[in-house]
């Protein structure tokens, strides 16, 4: 068996631009793009892709050149994710909720060759590139070839340069032979980390790394032939969590849209009777405060996939009643999106609704192409035991983990460790194998020795009829080193107002649903809570917040009145002092 060796018949670098290729032949009559009044078949994007590729190498754009996009979820968006590295290139989709020092910023680490830029971002990309060119006169970087990307269903004439996408598409070879992929560790895309606990980083994917969790997320959600999908979740998010490529391997049709505005994703589901869509759990919000000439009656049950932050369980149950089939998966850039998936199981059915929510709002399970996941003590290296109490750091490995960070030897080896990613996640195993997300490393609330799950008080917060939104940080305190601060943004109530509600209601309501050691010492309310581009609640930033409150102690002739009480083995009653 030794003598047999890899041939072009029996090897073939795997790479998720083989799912176009197929799409455009065995599925080409199919719709592949909807996008306001503008409708593609699965040939004519095959041919649009070759056209664009053709049209990037007779620009000068050569292999591993880096190639970046800043634009919305719309059909150019959809074809680059193609057409780039049909033409040998990188793909770098800039998150469009930047600001111009940001979006310079990475215009200049990742040395892109070539800007394509939607028309509705112009005034941004402008701004960013004449920062880009104050660096470039001092010799720091060099100027990108800018491409506007116009509206393809109600063309506007905004430009920024000469070069336009749809002209390109126009002078492209529809015959063009994409670049052959010669080794599937090859880089296929650069996406840029959001920043939450540090500064963003280059995140390198290759395409054996995008092709195998491609596979394993159409595997894991169980997604059929033909699905209809929705695209409210950017795809300059992980690439749209790879289901930019997915949706070409089953065959299935876009629906682009430009804003996830409660009309429009109401409308699209209605209209196109979608079947599937992605988003972060702040998504759920826009859906369910959507007002009564917003929504469309939804006829048939649509899947969701959620990510980016762990959902409330009362949240998922919320959805669950619009006629949502919420499915919870955990991941990271670093991860090429989603690496847990929560699989349902059929035994399940049964159960309570309170239940069946507590459940998904699990992070489940590895997808497939993960080798191995695990929940380890940091201290030993050990893995803690299957008891859905003892918390350790998430840690991956397998074919799906980045390459690396550009540019970031220092970041990447510390990334990489006795052969694991880890992931700054701390979390649990419950005996059923399952994951659950209790926190990020940084966000443990360590209270008089006693660890406090943000995750955990945040989702008793939820559950109350009035709070929007929550987050709990931690804040000093005298006694016990640190205690739960919490951020709320309240729902209106019938007469649209908001100040019924004050401080003393919610750490009342705390006392009766949690332990009294993690009941918020303080609650303050904002008329929104801050967030990263990609709609991740930014902690740092209520951490600093929280820094500058103060807990003053009240006096008492009780005996360690602060000091909570809770059960152990034998049913005998401890103080919880401090562990140290």
């Amino acid at each position: 068996m030794d003598q047999l060796s890899k041939c072009e018949a029996n090897y073939v670098p795997l790479t998720p631009l083989t799912f176009l290729k197929r799409a455009g032949s065995v599925y080409a009559n199919r719709t592949s793009i909807i996008y306001e009044n503008i409708r593609f078949t699965w040939r004519q994007t095959y041919e649009r892709c070759c056209r664009l590729a053709s049209s990037l190498r007779s620009l000068n754009i050569l292999n591993n050149h880096v190639v970046s996009v800043l634009a919305p979820n719309v059909p150019a968006m959809y074809e680059m994710h193609f057409a780039v590295p049909m033409a040998g290139a990188v793909l770098n989709t800039i998150n469009s909720r930047l600001d111009a020092k940001n979006v310079a910023t990475i215009l200049r680490h990742s040395e892109a060759k070539a800007l394509f830029v939607d028309y509705q971002y112009v005034q941004l990309a402008s701004e960013a590139l004449r920062i880009l060119m104050a660096d470039s006169q001092q010799g720091q970087s060099s100027m990108p070839l800018v491409i506007v990307i116009d509206d393809v269903d109600s063309p506007t004439g905004v430009r920024l340069g000469e070069l336009e996408y749809e002209q390109l598409i126009q002078m492209g070879n529809p015959r063009f032979v994409p670049i052959e992929v010669q080794d599937e560790w090859d880089p296929i895309s650069l996406n840029y980390t959001s920043g939450t606990t540090s500064e963003p980083k280059g995140v390198v994917y290759s395409h054996r790394g995008a092709y195998l969790s491609t596979l394993a997320l159409v595997l894991g959600w169980e997604m059929g032939n033909e699905p209809v999908y929705l695209w409210s979740l950017p795809m300059f998010h992980c690439n749209g969590w790879t289901f930019t490529w997915g949706i070409a391997a089953r065959g299935g049709t876009n629906v682009c849209i430009r804003n996830t505005t409660a009309y429009d994703m109401y409308r699209s589901i209605a209209t196109h009777k979608v079947t599937h869509m992605c988003c972060a759990p702040i998504v759920f919000n826009i859906l369910l405060e959507a007002k009564l000439n917003e929504r469309r009656e939804i006829s048939s049950p649509v899947q969701i996939l959620t990510g980016g932050a762990p959902p409330p369980a009362p949240l998922l149950e919320k959805m669950e009643h619009l006629g949502f089939h919420v499915t919870h998966a955990y991941g990271l850039t670093e991860a090429t999106g989603p690496a847990l998936v929560c699989e349902w199981q059929a035994k399940w059915n049964h159960l309570p609704e309170e239940h069946k929510a507590k459940i998904k709002s699990r992070q489940g399970i590895s997808v497939l192409t993960l080798a191995d996941v695990e929940v380890k003590n940091m201290e030993t290296m050990e893995s803690v035991p299957h008891d859905g109490k003892t918390i350790g750091e998430i840690v991956l490995r397998g074919s799906s983990i980045m390459k690396g960070y550009l540019k970031d030897e220092v970041a990447t080896s510390k990334a990489f460790k006795n052969g694991w990613f880890f992931t700054g996640d701390v979390g649990v195993i419950h005996p059923d194998g399952y994951l659950e997300i209790k926190d990020r490393s940084k966000d443990v609330i360590i209270s008089g020795g006693e660890n406090i799950s943000s995750v955990e008080l945040e989702s008793v917060l939820y559950k109350h009829p009035r709070v929007l939104e929550a987050a709990v940080v931690a804040m000093p305190h005298p006694r016990w080193g640190e205690s739960p601060c919490a951020f709320i943004s309240l729902r209106e109530n019938e007469t649209g107002q908001k100040g019924d509600v004050k401080e003393a209601d919610i750490i009342s309501y705390c006392r009766k649903n949690l332990p009294h050691f993690m009941i918020p010492k303080k609650v303050k309310f904002l008329s929104q809570l801050p967030k990263t581009s990609t709609g991740k609640i930014q902690k740092f930033q209520l951490r600093a917040m929280a820094k500058t409150f103060q807990v003053t102690e009240k006096k008492s002739t009780q005996v360690n009145k602060e000091i909570p009480q809770y059960h152990v083995e034998g049913h005998e009653q401890i103080l919880a002092m401090s562990r140290l």
